[in-house]
């Protein structure tokens, strides 16, 4: 990961979240349900909640609303029934993307998916087309300014706590692990009071790929910006190094 500074991908993420809160807020409220439906409405019981809640607070979600949430969705057994699909396909050049849903609706997702890989040139493939370009990692970023610990004793600390690999970026630090020891570091980490930016599996690239036609670029935004304003959309993972 050295020389690619994700914290700045993921304010630039934050501001444009914060500018379209609700959208945020109803996908979050789509994964809250989800995981308290499939695990229970209890936290400290249900891992995948835990780690939803960690999510929904780092976009500013308050402890109000996220227990308002839960208690709804543990309390409503009439509420959607929501099932995940995964798309996969191809941007400008070649770009590698994933997309990850949560709807109510498959033909709806799949037409809006469609849709927004068309409208930026891009193209739906097969499932298992781009995924091997990825590895599935629990990635953890602390952000340097609110971190008091010097780098070698963080570094330290987590790979004491099962951590794979760290990492020291221009503004924060990252922490890699195995996804099955990601639970175990983020709660060691916690315990610690070592304070988070963002805390969760994801699919990193194996390798990154550079637009240089203007072109291209607009149409990369183009598929990204259509993917952001789908509600049934959850997670978008490419490739591409902006």
């Amino acid at each position: 990961m050295s020389g690619h500074s994700k914290f700045a991908n993921i304010k630039h993420k934050k501001e444009k979240n914060d500018a379209a809160k609700g959208a945020v807020f109803t996908r979050l409220g789509r994964e809250i349900a989800v995981a308290v439906k499939e695990g229970g409405p209890d936290i400290n019981n249900n891992s995948k909640l835990k780690d939803i809640v960690s999510k929904a607070k780092a976009a500013n979600m308050s402890n109000d609303t996220i227990e308002r949430s839960i208690k709804k969705a543990a309390g409503d057994s009439n509420s959607a029934n929501y099932e995940k699909a995964t798309y996969e396909g191809y941007g400008p050049n070649g770009i590698a993307i994933i997309v990850d849903t949560l709807t109510d609706n498959r033909n709806r997702t799949a037409a809006n998916v469609r849709n927004a890989f068309t409208k930026g040139q891009g193209s739906i493939g097969a499932m298992g087309c781009v995924s091997f370009m990825f590895d599935t990692k629990g990635q953890i970023i602390i952000d340097k300014e609110e971190c008091d610990m010097e780098a070698d004793d963080l570094m330290m600390t987590a790979l004491d706590l099962g951590a794979e690999d760290f990492s020291e970026e221009e503004d924060s630090f990252v922490i890699l692990t195995d996804p099955d020891a990601f639970h175990e570091v983020r709660d060691g980490l916690e315990a610690a009071k070592i304070p988070m930016v963002q805390a969760e599996v994801t699919k990193l690239p194996q390798t990154y790929v550079t637009l240089t036609n203007d072109a291209d670029i607009k149409n990369m935004n183009r598929i990204l910006d259509f993917l952001d304003d789908d509600e049934d959309v959850q997670q978008v993972y490419h490739n591409w190094d902006e």
